[in-house]
């Protein structure tokens, strides 16, 4: 595998650490780029750039305006995407979550990828890629995610938005949109929906996957494979849409 240095187009990863950030690294990687991962974890950020001789790390903390100029240095390279990935804490349903949790996720969510677009935009050109991982439960609301449902929900017209501001350039934006994905995260939402429900872990479990017409959840290398599709010429007719990736789970129309 070729070092970070000796590749020639590079893709800045926000949640590079995570269930997804490191199927996406894998699949990135093997497209030919260099990854720029942000994580605030310098040592998870160890382990990776360990594993993984395409990667540079970048600790930063998206969920605050000083990650805009710490990634906008890290930058060495032609930017051929930006990946928005970070996950939100799980705060329950909508009757008990904190308040300041929904305004967290959102400040993650929002300006996170706010603040990273803004760290690239110099060095996005026509062809450039702006990507954020949203999640199902942004348009098919329930009462026990809350946090994740209001985040991903204002996640899908901000996307819509950049891709309007940067059309002019040939610069495209996208949201790819999960289902519930076999992860800790979600097992940790599965045990906080249990708790309220009074049952077990499995349970819930099961019924999540009952929601799919195909009976599963998602992959963190499905949603990879979905990243790097968007790598082709012909993903500009994509721009501002959802590309969703819930195993049959949308019950709405469109």
């Amino acid at each position: 595998m070729k070092p970070y240095a000796e590749r020639e187009a590079c893709a800045i990863l926000v949640g590079a650490t995570g269930a997804f950030g490191t199927a996406i690294t894998q699949r990135l990687l093997d497209a030919g780029l260099g990854v720029i991962a942000v994580a605030r974890s310098a040592a998870s950020l160890q382990a990776l750039t360990a594993q993984y001789p395409g990667v540079r790390a970048c600790a930063a903390d998206i969920g605050n305006d000083s990650a805009i100029a710490a990634i906008a240095t890290a930058i060495d390279k032609p930017l051929r995407m930006v990946v928005h990935g970070p996950g939100v804490a799980v705060a329950g349903g909508i009757l008990t979550a904190p308040t300041e949790s929904m305004v967290d996720a959102v400040n993650i969510k929002v300006g996170g990828l706010l603040r990273l677009v803004r760290a690239a935009e110099a060095q996005l050109t026509a062809g450039s890629r702006i990507v954020a991982i949203g999640g199902h439960y942004g348009l098919e609301p329930t009462a026990y995610a809350a946090a994740a449902g209001v985040a991903n929900a204002a996640l899908l017209n901000v996307v819509r938005q950049l891709s309007m501001a940067y059309g002019q350039r040939g610069i495209t934006a996208h949201t790819i949109v999960p289902g519930p994905a076999d992860t800790e995260r979600l097992r940790r939402v599965a045990a906080s929906r249990a708790e309220q429900r009074g049952c077990s872990t499995d349970d819930v479990l099961d019924e999540m996957r009952a929601e799919s017409s195909l009976g599963i959840l998602s992959t963190p290398e499905q949603i990879a494979w979905a990243v790097t599709l968007l790598l082709a010429p012909e993903a500009d007719a994509m721009t501002g849409s959802s590309l969703m990736l819930d195993a049959g789970r949308r019950r709405g129309l469109p």
